[in-house]
């Protein structure tokens, strides 16, 4: 008999499961069926409670999350974790995912999903359009790009590190930021140490 997992996880530690749980639990999910991670970031491709619940599934059986991102900020990666399900014949419930309960299950869930993931791909693409175009512009005008802490606004940085947690090569942002990626990386730990400050106060 096929079964439903639940898989919740926030990205600090001061942050709580329960509200994701209780959905989880609302929509059929066993509590003995629960795995959560917490403190660890959608960024990571392998997660603890992840990776257990993705050994407990087999085929025919569910993971439902709440949200799509809970399986991580990176498309690429969510893109590879949904295939790989697919591989092993195993469907997919995002709770809330386009406004709606999508169950990769069904036929209009698995095109809804395929929809909404070929969307945040074209979103990534856009970002890095503008992210080169801005380049390519302060190129032409002879403004000195030179990798300045000053040259670049804090969402740009931002757009810059979620193309690289896209799967963008770091090196290439950084060329196409026309700094180094060693400077890139220290503007972009500055800025989430800048968040996670700002988040005790």
């Amino acid at each position: 008999m096929s079964k439903t997992i639940g898989y919740a996880r926030v990205s600090n530690k001061a942050q709580a499961t329960d509200r994701q749980i209780t959905d989880l639990i609302a929509a059929g999910v066993r509590r003995d069926d629960l795995y959560a991670d917490h403190g660890v970031s959608g960024a990571r491709a392998h997660r603890p409670a992840l990776d257990l619940a993705l050994q407990a599934l087999e085929e025919g059986d569910t993971l439902a999350i709440t949200t799509l991102d809970r399986l991580g900020r990176s498309t690429a990666n969510m893109l590879d974790l949904a295939t790989e399900m697919r591989r092993r014949q195993i469907n997919l419930r995002v709770l809330n995912l386009g406004g709606g309960d999508v169950d990769t299950g069904t036929p209009m869930g698995a095109m809804a999903f395929t929809v909404m993931a070929a969307l945040a791909q074209m979103e990534l693409d856009i970002k890095r359009e503008r992210i080169i175009d801005s380049v390519s512009k302060r190129r032409a005008a002879g403004r000195d790009l030179g990798g300045r802490r000053s040259t670049f606004t804090t969402s740009q940085i931002e757009n810059a590190r979620r193309l690289i947690e896209g799967g963008e090569s770091a090196t290439q942002v950084a060329k196409d930021l026309a700094m180094s990626r060693a400077t890139l990386y220290r503007r972009i730990a500055t800025i989430e140490a800048q968040h996670w400050i700002s988040a005790q106060g």
